[in-house]
């Protein structure tokens, strides 16, 4: 998306320039006018009498018109492709049954037709079939098609055809509703003045039972119900795993330093609980602060599981399965083994982890440096193209003719 808004504006810029170095440049060769059929345009300039200064008018430029022979082929043309387009879905003129199409025009070319027929109660001028007037051994209908040029009135063409117009035909359900929808329409003529329209009970000696036809309306209410509802959990699992995602950068860059706090204050000579408690406890002092830092609420959950009974090494494993994360899950382990085996050499341990944390942590961090950069790229070309036209657009208006 990014790439596609910096093209198209170089292209407007491009365009910009060549206009405005247009405007520079005398007209010599005159104005192109539009090919057949595509109408006329009207075309601003600037023009100059002698030494006078420039003055804008507006020049309406016709469309290119057609020579005698060209307009005579184009007509002819014309009445083949309408052989092919009064049709419609129908094979052939001697055997109508669907509505014809008789176009008021013809695409590509500036020819509009009129139309006349002999038998408007058959079909109209739209090529729509009037099933009333239909005879079971067909009608005969004459067409008469006037086309004229647009840009000349004066000439114009007849075109004649004549069609032979059946009644569609039915299967014999179709049949049936045909022969149902009839005497509905007959005793609706014949009751017009009742309240009530009464409904045929039987027809050819088979009984009739009419019911109201289905709303769909329900059916599309339940539908969008539950693509709502798709769509909503979707939305809401989408959520959750992008809560997820920033708490477990949140928990990421947290731990470097909650290593650090944990390395002085057993080197200060607390113990493993005292140090993790005074950490949860500073936690909770400057919270307001920073905010909810979901590693030390984890830390302080299981601070309250030490004070629930729960044993201080499995507090510290629990620790690590809760934060989810493999550098939290090592952490746990490692206190929890160093208080069932002594904590003799605890602190070296600590103070390389929390070396290499701090490593990892100047490498994700550099990681999104890097990725900021690239967010700055749209920016960065947008500069460029201010650059460009700064330096392009003088350059096109030193030109002198």
């Amino acid at each position: 998306m990014l790439l596609l808004l910096v093209l198209m504006f170089f292209g407007g810029t491009l365009l910009f320039a060549a206009d405005f170095v247009n405007s520079r440049l005398a007209l010599e060769g005159g104005l192109t006018r539009n090919s057949y059929g595509a109408g006329s345009k009207t075309e601003e300039l600037e023009v100059t009498a002698g030494e006078g200064e420039r003055e804008k008018i507006e020049v309406h430029v016709s469309e290119q018109a057609y020579s005698g022979e060209e307009l005579k082929s184009m007509f002819q043309r014309c009445i083949v492709q309408m052989d092919k387009l009064i049709l419609g879905n129908n094979r052939s003129l001697d055997h109508i049954e669907s509505d014809m199409y008789l176009p008021a025009k013809i695409e590509g070319v500036p020819i509009e037709i009129s139309w006349e027929l002999d038998r408007y109660d058959v079909m109209n001028v739209y090529g729509e079939i009037q099933d009333e007037g239909l005879a079971k051994e067909g009608t005969l209908v004459a067409l008469k098609g006037v086309l004229t040029y647009s840009e000349d009135s004066s000439k114009q063409v007849l075109y004649e055809r004549t069609a032979m117009v059946f009644p569609k035909t039915l299967n014999e359900r179709e049949q049936q509703a045909a022969d149902i929808e009839k005497v509905i329409l007959e005793t609706d003529k014949k009751t017009q003045t009742e309240k009530i329209l009464t409904l045929p009970q039987e027809l050819d000696g088979k009984p009739l039972l009419f019911f109201a036809a289905p709303d769909s309306r329900g059916a599309v209410l339940m539908a969008m119900a539950v693509l709502i509802g798709i769509l909503l959990l979707a939305l809401e699992k989408q959520n959750q795993e992008r809560e997820l995602s920033e708490k477990r950068t949140q928990m990421q860059l947290d731990y470097p330093e909650i290593i650090n706090k944990l390395t002085l204050l057993l080197g200060a000579g607390m113990t493993v609980k005292r140090a993790w408690r005074k950490i949860t406890v500073d936690y909770e002092e400057e919270k307001h602060i920073w905010g909810v830092r979901h590693a030390y609420e984890e830390m302080r959950q299981a601070c309250n599981e030490m004070d629930s009974g729960i044993t201080e090494a499995e507090s510290y494993e629990r620790f690590g399965r809760r934060c989810g994360l493999q550098t939290y899950t090592k952490m746990g382990a490692l206190l929890s083994q160093n208080l069932r085996k002594g904590t003799k050499g605890l602190n070296q341990i600590l103070q390389t982890e929390a070396i290499q944390s701090f490593e990892e942590r100047k490498a994700r961090a550099k990681r999104l440096g890097e990725e900021a950069g690239t967010k700055l790229l749209a920016p960065m070309f947008l500069m460029l193209a201010v650059v460009l036209i700064i330096v392009i657009v003088p350059a096109f208006m030193s030109v002198q003719m």
